[in-house]
């Protein structure tokens, strides 16, 4: 197949005739026409990787940085291998992905589907990796008779190929034309969303186009279309990073891709979603080094702060941080868990998924597939000895049995569960199951939020309002004459939008005995945070108008992303 490779270089003028002569040449002789042009340097090899990706739309990958496991090397035998030029990297649900460097071999390679029983997918690499790799793994180069070594010693690796399909990819911004079109387009989308502090990716197919959105501040937008005969490479090569079946596309798929940038290390959660013109990708970018887990900067107000840390340093019960998917609850339970993480203290989590891991503290994934449910974990940590038990997300009724069991013999256990407000969320406790009397004795704090985009602070100008429409607002009338409310402008520093950055707003519920005797006299939500804000509480429409008061926010965003009260 080696001489098929090179009339398709030939007529595709990748290479000259007296190459092609010299190649032919060489097959005679016994040897591959096109190792011994790389060997010569008369032909690159990451060239010929670029031109094969684009020819065949095929994904690469560095087989050089690939962990291939004994138990898949096992999977096809050394006679195969050698035979059809393709080595296993990867099984997954009856499907083997091989690597290749030779496509003219895929009909040959196709066939052998019926002999493994398994589907077969193929991705490209180089050459050298891939005579290396035979080396490692099967006890001598593939060169018929011909061992490589000179090229190995004399060449070496090119390095533009930066992101590497390995525990840890390396993402380089300023990556060079000689990268395959697939890995430079996926390259582009993963650096572009970290220059833009983007919190999602969402890579769509439809019809006629196939787009890249991002979420930046809160709100998605286009940053780019790919072309459609690239849909399939790019989404191919997003699944094999992320180490999911690259054969399977009729059902959702789950998987994580962790890159190296700029020297810091961020993890992808990767989701995987048939739709009706291909898969649709959703990254959810875990930045470690964005994670704000100082307290004094989430955004609390100071009597609010003040509250949830008299919560969370209390020896036992209950502190619930409730708000919709995508408000920070992950980020504010994170921070109140390293503010709590002493050597003295056993700190334990149980999470689905586990976002960040954060030293010190033991963290655990469920997997209800075999039976490790939040409530199953749980009750295995309680006998681990814990001081501090984080629950993902309170869900269902044996969850939130066995937390409150937990807050009740002597544990402090965070949690979050998805309400409006924090008042609510006792209502929503009890819907679950739970007697009043228990919520009332395991419950100390509860914390409601919601995130809203920070006004830029190099374009911000400043807005005026009719005094009647601040009042409908919720602004008291006696702060009406030295209030200053700003809006976004737009400028190149944060990309027109007029905002730069998001940050918390806070509603803090302390459950005082009042409260809870209103509980249990059967209050209804609505009752309950009338009382709770005569005693004190700040809603999350006063904390929102506070923040548009000290210019950190528009008016817009406090009043969209609050309810009135």
């Amino acid at each position: 197949m080696s001489r098929a490779l090179a009339q398709l270089l030939l007529k595709d003028r990748v290479i000259s005739q007296p190459l092609f002569d010299e190649a032919e040449a060489a097959l005679k002789m016994g040897r591959s026409a096109i190792r011994t042009l790389i060997e010569k340097g008369q032909l690159s090899d990451t060239k010929l990787l670029y031109y094969l990706s684009k020819k065949f739309g095929l994904p690469s990958i560095n087989l050089d940085k690939f962990e291939i496991g004994a138990d898949i090397v096992k999977l096809v035998s050394t006679e195969l291998v050698r035979k059809m030029q393709a080595i296993p990297i990867q099984a997954n649900r009856g499907t083997i992905v091989m690597a290749i460097c030779d496509p003219t071999y895929l009909s040959e390679i196709e066939s052998l589907k019926f002999q493994l029983k398994s589907n077969i997918e193929c991705v490209l690499t180089s050459y050298a990796a891939f005579d290396r790799a035979l080396s490692k793994h099967y006890g001598g180069a593939s060169n018929v008779g011909e061992a490589f070594e000179e090229f190995k010693k004399e060449k070496k690796e090119d390095p533009d190929l930066a992101v590497e399909l390995v525990q840890v990819h390396n993402v380089d911004s300023s990556q060079k034309s000689d990268d395959a079109p697939v890995v430079t387009v996926v390259n582009s989308i993963l650096t572009e969303s970290l220059r833009q502090g983007a919190s999602d990716i969402h890579v769509e197919p439809y019809e006629g186009r196939f787009r890249v959105r991002m979420r930046v501040d809160g709100t998605l937008k286009e940053v780019m279309k790919v072309p459609m005969e690239m849909k399939r490479a790019v989404l191919a090569r997003l699944k094999i990073m992320s180490r999911m079946d690259i054969a399977e596309s009729r059902v959702p798929q789950d998987g994580r891709i962790k890159l190296k940038a700029s020297g810091r290390e961020i993890d992808f959660r990767v989701n995987s979603l048939p739709t009706l013109f291909g898969e649709k990708i959703v990254l959810r970018l875990l930045d470690k080094g964005n994670l704000q887990l100082d307290l004094q900067k989430l955004g609390f107000e100071e009597d609010q702060l003040q509250l949830f840390k008299k919560g969370i340093y209390s020896a036992n019960g209950m502190v619930l941080v409730t708000g919709p998917t995508g408000s920070g609850k992950t980020t504010t339970l994170y921070s109140a868990l390293s503010e709590l993480n002493q050597v003295t203290d056993n700190l334990s989590t149980v999470e689905d998924p586990v976002e960040y891991n954060i030293e010190g503290i033991n963290q655990v994934q469920t997997h209800k597939e075999i039976g490790l449910t939040f409530a199953a974990v749980l009750r295995a940590l309680l006998r681990q000895d814990p001081d501090v038990v984080l629950v993902g997300e309170i869900r269902d009724y044996e969850t939130a049995e066995v937390a409150v069991q937990a807050a009740l013999t002597g544990h402090l256990v965070l949690s979050t569960l998805h309400t409006n407000d924090a008042p609510s969320t006792i209502v929503r406790l009890m819907n679950m199951g739970l007697e009043p009397f228990l919520v009332t004795a395991s419950v100390n704090t509860i914390v409601a939020q919601r995130l809203v985009r920070r006004l830029c602070a190099k374009c911000r100008e400043v807005l005026s309002y009719p005094q009647d429409k601040l009042l409908s607002f919720g602004f008291k009338e006696d702060r009406l004459p030295n209030l200053t409310l700003y809006a976004p402008k737009g400028c190149k520093f944060c990309n027109n939008t007029g905002y730069k950055g998001r940050l918390a707003i806070y509603e803090v519920l302390e459950f005082t005995t009042g409260l809870k005797e209103l509980v249990l006299s059967g209050a209804t939500a609505p009752e309950i945070k009338r009382a709770a804000v005569k005693a004190g509480m700040q809603s999350l429409r006063a904390s929102a108008l506070n923040k548009a008061a000290d210019g950190i926010t528009s008016i817009e965003e406090a009043i969209t992303n609050t309810m009135e009260g």
